[in-house]
């Protein structure tokens, strides 16, 4: 049942759980991060970032989506992940997304405020939530999001609040210490810092860089406001690895490739629904 992530993200920030948002690139990583919601039975954001629009059109998204989505009655979100190019959040509203995020994180904070606001005032006169981000993720190794310029800069509270305020976003991402990609080094996520934004925010916060980031850490986020959390490294380098092995010891059909990559993607999407998901159930 597709829907936008506003019903979604209030439910996990009065339970204290987060939601999952899964990058996909093709229609294997779509049906593996379905298949994985639909076992557990859990609600996914199934995330198509901008960058892999060489992979496939918003069009094509859209309707792999709808297909995949037929029968089913576990909520999911079509979500476009970190977008800069308004014109393309605008076709993303068009041809059918559930919601978009406009990453302004780059930009100087008025016209970050500026932006998000107009993508808010249209998404929401279409029934599409949003999600801004205000600070910004160092990129860590095999990064796909991220450059080797990216600088760690983490999010101020008081900004945050600002921020939220006014542009009216729904979900908030902020920058706390993780990293796009895997980290190089021992991860310092800054707990004390989301407490100060989850007191003043009022809003869904986003965590980007779930991906090797510690369990007893993620839990820590999730208790502290954070309800939705980015995976995207950890599902590329999971599926790789398997594909290599799988190759090195045939070569088997296509088909059959794409099959296992399909179950490899659920694999590790299914590990970190469990970590994500209400304790109480």
């Amino acid at each position: 049942m597709l829907q936008n992530f506003n019903k979604m993200l209030a439910d996990a920030r009065s339970k204290k759980y987060a939601v999952g948002s899964f990058n996909v690139y093709n229609y294997e990583t779509m049906r593996g991060v379905v298949e994985a919601g639909t076992k557990l039975q859990q609600p996914i954001i199934v995330a198509f970032g901008a960058k892999y629009l060489t992979n496939m059109s918003l069009e094509d998204t859209i309707s792999m989506m709808a297909a995949l989505d037929r029968g089913r009655k576990l909520p999911i979100c079509l979500h476009l992940d970190h977008c800069k190019e308004i014109k393309t959040i605008f076709a993303a509203i068009r041809a059918g997304f559930n919601s978009v995020m406009y990453d302004g994180s780059a930009l100087p904070f008025e016209e970050n405020v500026r932006n998000t606001k107009l993508v808010v005032a249209v998404a929401h006169s279409c029934g599409v939530s949003v999600e801004a981000e205000l600070g910004s993720l160092a990129a860590g190794e095999k990064s796909h999001e991220g450059s080797a310029n990216d600088q760690q800069i983490y999010t101020d509270p008081e900004k945050a609040q600002e921020f939220v305020q006014s542009t009216g976003t729904d979900a908030l991402a902020v920058s706390i210490g993780t990293v796009h990609g895997m980290y190089k080094g021992v991860p310092h996520i800054r707990i004390d810092i989301l407490k100060k934004i989850n007191a003043v925010a009022g809003i869904p916060l986003v965590l980007h860089g779930g991906s090797g980031t510690p369990d007893d850490k993620i839990r820590a986020c999730i208790n502290n406001g954070i309800c939705k959390i980015n995976v995207n490294t950890e599902i590329s380098n999971y599926t790789v690895e398997q594909t290599t092995a799988l190759l090195k010891k045939s070569q088997p059909h296509l088909s059959v490739i794409a099959a296992q990559q399909q179950k490899f993607v659920s694999e590790v999407v299914a590990k970190f629904i469990n970590l994500f998901k209400n304790r109480d159930i």
